[in-house]
Parts: C-alpha cells; sequence; structure tokens
C-alpha cells in the first residue's frame, strides 16, 4: 500500500528543529519581526481579536504573547453542564472507553494506557468516556477546567512531534500516544478521577499549565512526574468550573477522559463539527 506523500513527509521531516526554530520566532521581540509575524497570521487565518482583552496587534511584543492571547471577561459564558468544553476548536472524536480503548480515526484506536503512560491509571477509566478535541492554528489556545477539581498528578511523556492535523491523525496509527504530551489528573468531588492530555506537536513551541509553569521546553528524553497533595509533595491546587489550567503555544489537541458513568454527550456534537469553552460537553444522567 502506498504511503500518501504528507504522511511520508512527516516521517522525514526534521520536526524538532522546526520545532526550535518556530519556538524561537514566535518568542522574538524584535518589533519589526514581531509585528510582520501577528499581522499576517491574523490575514491569514482571519483571527478575531475583537474578543481578545488586547484587540491592537500593536499592544503584543512577540508573537507568543498574540498566540496566547486573553479574552475579555464573558466572551465564552459557561453553560449549566456537568461538563463544560474546556477549548476552542473542533470535535475530533469522543465517546465511550471500549475495554480501555479510545478511537484515534476511522478504523484506528488505541489505548487509555499507552496515552496516559500509566496502567493503574487507565485502569480507573474502564466504563468512562473520552473526548478529543482539535485546536486550529486560528483558535483560543488557553485549556480551562472542564469542572472543579483537585490536582492529583502531572506527567510529561516525551515522544514524537507529528503534526495532530486531521489528515496526518488518520494516517500514523497511535499518533496521541506516541507524541509528546502532557497527562494531568484531577479529582472531582462527585464524580471522581478524570484527566486532560495535553498533546505536543510538530511547530508546538511550549506547553504550560497555571500551576506549574513552562514544562516543555526544554524537551528531556526520560519521562517527568509530579505528585500533589500527599506528605512531602506539594500543595494541590483546586479548580473551578471553567477556570484556565493551561495553554498550547502553536496548535495541537486536547484529550479529556471522563469517570466512569451515564454520561450523554451534547447532541450537537459530532466529528468535525466546531465547538466553543464553556458550552455543554456531557452530563450525568
Amino acid at each position: 500500500m502506498s504511503i500518501k506523500p504528507s504522511i511520508l513527509l512527516q516521517h522525514l521531516a526534521p520536526k524538532l528543529l522546526l520545532t526550535r526554530f518556530a519556538g524561537f520566532m514566535a518568542d522574538c521581540r524584535t518589533p519589526w519581526l514581531a509585528q510582520y509575524l501577528i499581522r499576517s497570521f491574523v490575514r491569514k487565518y482571519q483571527v478575531n481579536l475583537g474578543e481578545a482583552l488586547l484587540s491592537d496587534p500593536a499592544q503584543f511584543g512577540s508573537f507568543n504573547e498574540f498566540f496566547t492571547r486573553e479574552l475579555k471577561p464573558g466572551a465564552r459564558p459557561l453553560a449549566n453542564a456537568d461538563w463544560i468544553c474546556p477549548v476552542d476548536g473542533k470535535v475530533s472524536q469522543f465517546g465511550p472507553l471500549r475495554e480501555g480503548r479510545l478511537i484515534q480515526a476511522k478504523g484506528q484506536e488505541y489505548t487509555a494506557a499507552a496515552l496516559l503512560g500509566d496502567a493503574a491509571l487507565a485502569e480507573q477509566f474502564q466504563g468512562g468516556h473520552f473526548a478529543t478535541l482539535y485546536l486550529s492554528p486560528r483558535d483560543y489556545h488557553r485549556i480551562h477546567m472542564p469542572c472543579a477539581g483537585k490536582l492529583l498528578g502531572m506527567r510529561h511523556i516525551p515522544g514524537e512531534l507529528f503534526s495532530v492535523n486531521p489528515v496526518v491523525v488518520e494516517g500514523i496509527p497511535g499518533l496521541f500516544a506516541r507524541n509528546e504530551r502532557l497527562v494531568c489528573w484531577f479529582e472531582h468531588p462527585e464524580h471522581g478521577v478524570f484527566v486532560l492530555v495535553l498533546v505536543g506537536a510538530a511547530i508546538v513551541g511550549s506547553i504550560a499549565t497555571t500551576w506549574h509553569g513552562l514544562v516543555t521546553p526544554p524537551r528531556r528524553r526520560e519521562a517527568r512526574e509530579w505528585r500533589y497533595g500527599g506528605a512531602g509533595q506539594a500543595q494541590a491546587a483546586q479548580f473551578e468550573t471553567g477556570q484556565e489550567m493551561g495553554r498550547f503555544q502553536l496548535g495541537s489537541t486536547v484529550v479529556a477522559l471522563l469517570p466512569p458513568g451515564d454520561w450523554r454527550f451534547n447532541p450537537q456534537w459530532q466529528e468535525g463539527s466546531a465547538i466553543r469553552l464553556g458550552e455543554t460537553m456531557a452530563n450525568l444522567t
């Protein structure tokens, strides 16, 4: 079977080198270069700066400041739901975990254990549900809490930097469990443990959380883990529904794992449909 040129390029391209270069350019604070990058991006992707707290491109000192821009208060009202959508973007896949497996694309599955890098944690999601949410370059790139929760742990797993463009996701098996990713798990006071996985990708300059700051770069070969709230551990942060928890610099994907239960997703959600932070994601019936 022949390999699509776009998929072959993903295997051959110097993804780490390109990502480091993109990160360098995005952090550059030379005014003329930063403004050129920002204004060119706004034109190409038709970015709506009217909903941003800073609406004038000249107010941003670097491309990264623009890309991780804050929204105006009230720009994303929060629905009255058990789980709200944590990001702007598109629905890639969603549904129940079947025998510990998630759907990546039509005809492709991967395991929760491989995604999380922790079989014991994955076991807690037998009977749970998942949602894979794709953030395109034009989207708002801060990630918010889908419900209230206490931070329990965070694990950075090194990996590949394949693009998370839908065409590439369909062509590379197990992509989300192979790419670099940041696994964050929390505990809701009633529903139990849930997970947000921030998946890295080619050209994604960095991943950061509100409690830790920049997690990557630097990119390391070995996995790193942080635990919170136990004896000798850092204090566990408490989050409210809709509170910011992290951000991407350049586009990527969030995979959410919902705890076991009779979850009913937003009936308007379909594969490929546009979604907005704060809208209903799922309710427990």
